[in-house]
């Protein structure tokens, strides 16, 4: 497993296994000069007490699905603000998201817990796995989300294996009753990318993926987000490290709330 060299990662996409209706999505893969997210004058405000902190100020950002881009600036630029409204994660003051041409937030939120669970996968900085759950049962929750409670017992095994499978391709098949407690950080950070590659998202968004890694172990999982570009994955991370950005296609850089 040294270097991570992951022929493995591009198998679990090429091999096409999915859970829910993901074929609109992963159709966008396969034409590659396809704008697959947009954002429009996304702007982001925040009240704290008397003081309006505006965080975004007008960003148009376009992703072409397969591409990576990457989106420098400072601590306080707003990078993860924006990674969370393309994500779903926040709404914007102003502006709009699009996904496939659909405005994220037009549909409701039936369609927007659908589209950041099925469309887009997310990897953080800290992880944020469950403690009390162990690698296998985090991985697996992101599953259990889309089927109703009268289904998930006759799609449990399936989803089960496969995310068991998934986790032994990135090197961690000893692991998969470890909770994060026990595991290294590296190893964490696996498991977080299990989880957000589980549901085949058409876009993975990244924030800071290897900012809270040593220098080698942060080597190995951008080597893997390169594997993943290699075999179509689209991505789009925030960073504020040049070096890690460099991988990308496209780098973008946020200042004060503003692509410049």
């Amino acid at each position: 497993m040294s270097d991570f060299e992951f022929k493995t990662a591009s198998t679990w996409l090429r091999q096409g296994q999915r859970y829910g209706n993901m074929a609109e999505s992963k159709s966008a893969i396969r034409n590659p000069k396809s704008e697959i997210l947009r954002c429009a004058g996304l702007h982001k405000h925040y009240r704290t007490g008397e003081e309006d902190l505006h965080v975004l100020r007008g960003v148009d950002v376009s992703v072409r699905a397969g591409e990576w881009v990457a989106i420098l600036g400072a601590s306080g630029s707003g990078k993860s603000t924006l990674l969370h409204l393309l994500g779903g994660l926040d709404q914007p003051s102003e502006g709009q998201v699009f996904f496939a041409e659909e405005d994220i937030f037009a549909s409701g939120n039936g369609a927007l817990d659908r589209y950041r669970n099925q469309r887009v996968g997310f990897v953080f900085q800290f992880y944020h796995l469950l403690s009390e759950f162990n690698a296998l049962e985090n991985v697996l929750l992101s599953t259990a989300i889309t089927p109703s409670i009268f289904s998930w017992p006759l799609v449990r095994g399936k989803r089960r294996q496969a995310a068991a499978e998934l986790l032994g391709r990135l090197g961690l098949g000893e692991r998969l009753k470890h909770r994060p407690a026990k595991l290294s950080g590296g190893e964490r950070q696996r498991v977080a990318l299990a989880r957000a590659l589980i549901n085949q998202p058409a876009v993975l968004l990244a924030d800071e993926p290897t900012g809270n890694l040593d220098a080698e172990t942060g080597r190995q999982i951008l080597n893997l987000l390169r594997e993943l570009h290699k075999a179509g994955q689209t991505i789009v991370m925030v960073t504020h490290d040049e070096r890690v950005a460099a991988a990308a296609d496209r780098r973008l850089h946020l200042e004060a709330g503003r692509l410049v």
